[in-house]
């Protein structure tokens, strides 16, 4: 039944379960931000939301079933934005440059979602998809011309972004480089794979 975090809009929970799972949130993100993602656990993320630990454990899995959940709501909070810029370079610097300020903007939940991404909690794959869609679907709106949005974008380019992408995400998340300096570091990258484009 944890499942029903994620799938919450299509299972149709009902409203008091809408409010359980806004409150574990919302519990979840404080406590990851005082404590830090080692010391906390379901149970403090309960006990802060005002349910039972097994009314927690109806929701979420894991630790990093709920640091998956957040990270997902934190970045989808702003996945309709526009695309700026008119060059296909502008654009993919504009999106590097909106998706590094959503991550920046949550330190802690940065630092603890890279982990929790690689393990194998079942919860956990299916928000890793829905996280790596997302990303697929800002750089493919990215690289369409919008004077010709019908025009097909090249498959190989855009699997070189999301594995440029990634690439660096893990490499913040392993304290190499900073997140703060993802999209300063891709724009040079990209000037490469694009070097025939505007």
């Amino acid at each position: 039944m944890s499942g029903q975090v994620y799938e919450a809009p299509r299972r149709g929970l009902n409203p008091r379960q809408v409010e359980t799972v806004q409150k574990l949130m919302a519990a979840g993100l404080a406590e990851l931000r005082e404590t830090g993602r080692d010391a906390m656990t379901i149970r403090t993320v309960a006990q802060r939301a005002g349910v039972s630990p097994a009314t927690a454990y109806t929701y979420l899995s894991s630790k990093n079933h709920l640091f998956a959940e957040l990270f997902w709501r934190h970045l989808a909070a702003d996945q309709e934005a526009p695309v700026a810029g008119t060059g296909v370079r502008e654009r993919l610097g504009a999106t590097f440059e909106a998706l590094t300020s959503r991550i920046v903007e949550e330190p802690e939940l940065a630092a603890a979602v890279t982990p929790a991404l690689l393990g194998s909690d079942p919860d956990v794959e299916r928000l890793r998809l829905r996280i790596g869609g997302e990303f697929v679907n800002r750089f493919e709106r990215a690289l369409r011309n919008p004077e010709a949005p019908d025009e097909p974008v090249d498959p190989a380019v855009l699997d070189a972004l999301v594995l440029i992408w990634s690439g660096a995400l893990l490499q913040a998340g392993m304290g190499v480089i900073g997140y703060d300096d993802i999209a300063e570091r891709l724009a040079s990258v990209v000037s490469v794979l694009l070097r025939d484009r505007a």
